[in-house]
């Protein structure tokens, strides 16, 4: 079902135990809560191993036999412990710790039902600046994701494998210009000179040549907001885009369109509509989805940097020009589950 070799490549994590049974405390409650799921119980640490962060995020992934899911995020307790209940039909789980720039290794650990596992991840607090490398591999012919391709940069022990989606990670890559090199077999090796940016994801996309073709290698770069990044704006970008629920515009989509209100830019998008008064002194997207004569119109709520828009116009809140990024989220009660459900969906804008 899985790839021991490339999962035993990825293992960074640093203590998994099967709980002694009896189990007292906070957490004993919490576990019992999971049934007979698997119960996963984790402790952030800081790199002294003595304080515990406040207020750190755990972002997790299940994997079941047949498809990963969308990433969790949860936050420790005060004593920077909590307890995640798996998912009945999870077979495997990749989570990781963060907390301002600061993150762990990513830990997998298998997952079987009725059992319980200890994991500690510690916050690295690196005497090098680092950031992360973030990417996709194609084929530069047809455009289809490569498979399995190994992705590294010199001196540095792990090494990265694309997905079945041709995406790869690499976190902890010191921060300043290093060497990317990309190896498939039946492809011509690629080696490409990136910048690191420190505390900042750089994400780059990569066609790769078949042998014995003669074309160049095609790679492009950029580099993704501080702001965007801490707030999982590109998170829910790459599984909302993967599962089709939600539509996202960076600031560059924005850029290149050029538009006077940034309200008008959505409203082109299928299903919403613009709908103003007379005078145009009040307008309001209205997700014509789910319209009808019977319930009137539906507009969509949304919300600015987390906060909620209401009884105002979106183009009264902010200009185009000051947007780093724009989810639209059109289903019913399709949105991040950071804001209230909506019943006719929602805008959610962040600014750079």
């Amino acid at each position: 079902m899985f790839d021991d070799r490339a999962t035993a490549r990825r293992l960074a994590w640093l203590m998994i135990a099967v709980l002694a049974p009896g189990s007292a405390g906070d957490l004993a409650a919490q576990e019992s809560d999971c049934g007979e799921r698997a119960a996963l119980r984790v402790a952030v640490f800081d790199d002294s191993r003595v304080a515990v962060p406040p207020n750190a995020m755990v972002v997790v992934r299940w994997t079941d036999s047949e498809r990963m899911r969308r990433p969790v995020r949860e936050t420790v307790g005060a004593d920077g412990r909590l307890v995640l209940c798996a998912p009945r039909d999870a077979r495997q789980a990749t989570l990781w710790a963060e907390f301002g720039d600061k993150s762990s290794e990513e830990a997998v650990v298998a997952v079987v039902a009725g059992t319980s596992l200890d994991l500690a991840l510690t916050l690295r607090s690196d005497p090098e600046p680092t950031g992360r490398l973030m990417g996709q591999v194609r084929d530069a012919r047809t455009d289809d994701p490569v498979v399995a391709a190994t992705v590294s940069v010199p001196d540095r022990l792990r090494v990265g494998e694309t997905n079945r989606r041709g995406r790869f990670v690499l976190s902890g890559v010191p921060a300043g210009m290093q060497v990317l090199n990309v190896h498939h077999l039946g492809y011509a090796p690629l080696s490409y000179m990136v910048e690191i940016s420190p505390g900042l994801t750089t994400e780059v996309e990569i066609g790769m040549v078949p042998d014995p073709v003669e074309m160049e290698p095609i790679v492009a770069t950029a580099l993704r907001l501080r702001r965007l990044e801490m707030k999982g704006f590109y998170e829910r970008k790459y599984w909302g885009e993967l599962s089709g629920t939600g539509t996202f515009y960076t600031a560059e989509d924005i850029e290149r369109r050029r538009p006077v209100e940034i309200s008008h830019m959505i409203a082109d998008e299928s299903g919403i509509r613009l709908e103003c008064n007379v005078r145009r002194t009040d307008c309001r997207l209205v997700n014509t989805r789910l319209s009808s004569p019977v319930t009137g119109d539906c507009p969509l709520d949304f919300h600015v940097d987390g906060m909620p828009g209401r009884g105002m116009r979106l183009d009264d809140f902010v200009r185009p020009a000051e947007i780093g990024g724009i989810e639209i989220y059109k289903g019913l009660a399709s949105g991040p589950a950071e804001f209230p459900s909506s019943r006719c969906g929602m805008v959610v804008v962040w600014t750079r």
